[in-house]
């Protein structure tokens, strides 16, 4: 659907829906916590969440598959696959501010993969904004000056892992529709995980499974809920309610889980949402179709 500037607010209202659903991901797999596995985990909130593609079995079956199509939906679905375990593990390990602040990194690692691997031109702008952003990520990394864990690195396997998932997705764009790329997505992942989840497994309780499954539903309503806002308004308009979830990230630490305020990693966190702000905006200005996804279409 082709965005409609005179819908501001309905856009900015689906956007800070699609927050919400986000936030709720994140309390929910931090509730969770290590009491499963972190692959295991991943691999049941996408097998739960394989029943909202009932819709879209037509389309799967309708569509023309070809061996490079084929290819591309493994590709993206392996590269998924690391990323979406290095998350839910990393938020067993490092505060949800942490974890929401660096995830905004993916759309940055975005950038710099268009200009290696599609040959999109980097202006000297959105090369400084990527600098900056590189700052912030060093801001809340700290290194030499605390103790790093292995959740902190696993956040940045996250983002590098979700950028080039969605660079892919851009190549596959003349493969197939959007709707069978979604569905694949989800299909290619859950048996990307499924090993490494048999691997690990520990019987989950009913109560464990019902956990993931509203992890699922949050999902699937928050990438629904993304796509009206998309469509209501330009996204010069609707980037900016994103970066809210790092305050409410903050708050829900702070507050639900006893997280200690960082003040450091609320100032990288700026400095890195400052440069995706930008690049959104130089996209906007420029009229041109980018790569540059708005920081919630790198998810999990």
């Amino acid at each position: 659907m082709t965005p409609n500037p005179d819908r501001p607010l309905a856009g900015v209202a689906w956007m800070l829906i699609t927050g919400l659903c986000f936030v709720g991901v994140t309390a929910v797999v931090k509730h969770v916590g290590s009491d499963v596995p972190a692959s295991q985990a991943a691999f049941l909130r996408y097998l739960l969440g394989l029943v909202f593609l009932l819709p879209m079995i037509k389309p799967l079956m309708a569509a023309c598959w070809t061996r490079k199509g084929v290819a591309l939906f493994g590709l993206r679905g392996a590269v998924h696959t690391v990323g979406v375990i290095m998350w839910f593990y990393a938020m067993t390990q490092i505060t949800v501010a942490e974890v929401t602040a660096m995830n905004y990194m993916s759309p940055v690692y975005v950038t710099l993969g268009a200009a290696v691997f599609l040959g999109e031109r980097l202006a000297a702008r959105r090369i400084m904004a990527v600098g900056v952003a590189l700052v912030g990520a060093l801001i809340i990394l700290r290194p030499g000056f605390r103790e790093l864990n292995s959740g902190h690195f696993a956040m940045l396997f996250t983002a590098v892992g979700f950028a080039g998932s969605y660079l892919i997705a851009k190549r596959m764009a003349s493969e197939a529709s959007a709707t069978v790329v979604v569905a694949m997505l989800s299909i290619t992942v859950t048996i990307g995980l499924a090993p490494f989840a048999f691997a690990v497994w520990v019987p989950p309780t009913f109560e464990q499974l019902a956990w993931l499954f509203l992890v699922a539903t949050f999902a699937t309503a928050g990438h629904f809920s993304m796509s009206m806002a998309f469509a209501a308004a330009p996204v010069s308009v609707t980037q900016p309610v994103t970066f809210l979830q790092l305050v409410w990230a903050v708050t829900l630490g702070a507050v639900v889980f006893g997280e200690p305020v960082d003040g450091w990693v609320v100032a990288g966190g700026a400095l890195i949402m400052a440069s995706v702000a930008f690049i959104t905006w130089r996209e906007a200005v420029l009229k041109r179709r980018g790569v540059t996804p708005p920081a919630e279409s790198t998810r999990v």
